[in-house]
């Protein structure tokens, strides 16, 4: 069973420039720590303050690995310096998913390959 770390940011929307720098660095570091990196995804309509992230793992133990990987790597721990010093993520929350069977990356069908 995969699960998903959603994280959902608030950022400051006056720093679109900043959040954009984060999210492309941890393209970088998260899959060199063990996540799997789905995307990480930012406004372009409607709502200008909430950004989100998306990374698999294989388990809990997985995300653990990850974790203890992620805080000793030096890119990640000056990229979380970055954020704190220019205060543009104003919340952090992280949720963890897993995938209902049949609904993830479904390809498409006309009626005739149902019947």
């Amino acid at each position: 069973m995969t699960i998903t770390c959603f994280i959902q940011y608030r950022i400051d929307p006056f720093q679109f420039d900043a959040f954009k720098q984060y999210a492309a660095n941890w393209g970088r570091i998260i899959p060199r720590c063990g996540g799997d990196l789905l995307g990480y995804f930012m406004p372009h309509e409607g709502t200008n303050d909430v950004g989100w992230g998306l990374i698999a793992f294989d388990s809990l133990a997985s995300y653990e690995s990850y974790r203890a990987k992620l805080k000793s790597d030096p890119e990640g721990q000056a990229n979380f310096e970055m954020a704190q010093s220019r205060r543009f993520i104003l919340r952090e929350q992280r949720t963890f998913v897993q995938v209902v069977d049949g609904t993830f990356r479904v390809a498409p069908t006309t009626l005739e390959a149902q019947t």
